[in-house]
């Protein structure tokens, strides 16, 4: 404990671990525990976490419940995914997108109730504990965080159940026991680590997948969807308008009863080490082809080239829980000043796990049939000044080829 706090803000599931902590800042700290959860479409009922906290004595008007599921995919999700954004090649961040949203309401909380600290429940090994930490500092520098799996003594699961027994802390009955795996999950996706995942070499159990249903048992008979853009964000599915949250929510149904969006990886968290998560995306891994599909018509190619350069890095400021540093806004700014006219419909096919894109229209469309036909278009193109092009740009291919030719290299 290294200062005295009031009042503090909590980061709270209503779980065990939250409830263990929120139990450990009372009895440690003497202070007011304030609890905050977040509905960010995670699919589970909300309210049994508001009893638990009034059950370990938190007053009513320092329990916070938020409905956040329209602010997050359209504030944060669908920004994210005008970038096309993918860590290390394959990862839609489905985790790392929700702390920055979280640290905000947190530290907007603590300000409405006069806290002095914010608490989370990530622990000392993960990527989270950075996210949320970096969130807080950049929003309020001078608040005080408490990172309880940093502080406490608390080192295996005996002790923790022993904690909230002496405590009277309930604790379900499937909590007792050595927990198979860690799950984290939102609108945008589910992961899934730890204990039966952690060897990378071992196939990941049935058992794991909550978002998908296994892609050798879907529909033998492909869907076909068409999603409308507006300026770079999905508005439409089947023609039918929908609210960002709706609509991230009716991909993620049709990507489900497809087998769409498991991704098993092995990926370099922030801190240093390598981890295995399994990471179940359907409604993301549907938009992203879709939405790059709409970009292939309606944006030039310097923009499209300079998008998947900037791509990367943006991904990784948001991996790495930098979401409110000056650069991601910087890159945020190019990229939606790129979507002015990625405006259209896309049309795909979902099959077994896979999402095809089949079609793509849109008025601001650059594509232009009669300049590309192997037929003799109607657009003036002249054959002839192709050699004049590759020409210049063979100049300095051939300046070397004459230098090894004289050097006899």
């Amino acid at each position: 404990m290294s200062k005295k706090v009031k009042k503090v803000v909590l980061a709270y599931s209503g779980g065990l671990d939250t409830s263990i902590i929120l139990k450990w800042l009372q009895t440690t700290y003497g202070a007011e525990v304030v609890t905050f959860t977040a509905d960010l479409g995670q699919g589970e009922e909300l309210e049994p976490a508001r009893k638990k906290a009034q059950l370990l004595g938190i007053k009513d008007a320092n329990i916070f419940i938020e409905d956040l599921r329209e602010e997050f995919v359209r504030d944060y999700v669908f920004p994210m995914f005008r970038a096309n954004a993918v860590y290390e090649g394959q990862y839609l961040l489905g985790t790392s997108i929700a702390r920055p949203l979280i640290a905000k309401k947190q530290i907007e909380i603590a300000e409405k109730v006069g806290a002095d600290a914010v608490a989370h429940g990530a622990t000392g090994k993960g990527n989270d504990q950075v996210r949320f930490e970096l969130g807080y500092y950049a929003l309020k520098p001078d608040i005080t965080i408490i990172a309880p799996w940093r502080e406490w003594d608390l080192r295996s699961r005996e002790q923790l159940i022993a904690f909230a027994e002496q405590h009277q802390i309930p604790i379900a009955k499937d909590k007792r026991g050595e927990a198979p795996f860690s799950v984290d999950a939102n609108l945008l996706h589910a992961s899934s680590e730890g204990k039966v995942l952690e060897d990378p070499a071992q196939e990941v159990p049935d058992y794991v997948y909550s978002r998908t249903i296994d892609p050798q048992a879907a529909p033998d008979q492909p869907t076909y969807i068409t999603i409308d853009f507006e300026q770079g964000d999905a508005a439409a599915i089947d023609g039918k308008k929908m609210s960002p949250a709706t609509l991230l929510a009716k991909l993620s149904e049709l990507g489900r009863a497809n087998g769409i969006g498991r991704l098993d990886l092995v990926e370099n968290r922030f801190v240093g080490m390598k981890s295995r998560g399994m990471y179940e995306t359907p409604g993301g891994t549907i938009l992203l082809v879709a939405h790059r599909g709409i970009e292939q018509i309606t944006l030039d190619r310097g923009a499209a080239h300079l998008k998947d350069e900037l791509m990367p890095k943006y991904a990784e400021l948001i991996y790495n829980g930098f979401w409110f540093s000056p650069e991601r806004e910087m890159l945020q700014a190019a990229i939606d000043q790129s979507q002015r006219y990625v405006t259209g419909q896309v049309r795909l096919k979902l099959y077994k796990g896979n999402v095809i894109l089949v079609g793509r229209d849109s008025e601001y469309s650059l594509y232009d049939q009669d300049l590309v036909t192997f037929e003799e278009g109607a657009v003036a193109y002249d054959h002839r000044d192709a050699a004049g092009f590759i020409k210049l740009n063979a100049l300095r291919l051939r300046t070397l080829g004459q230098r090894r030719k004289k050097l006899g290299l």
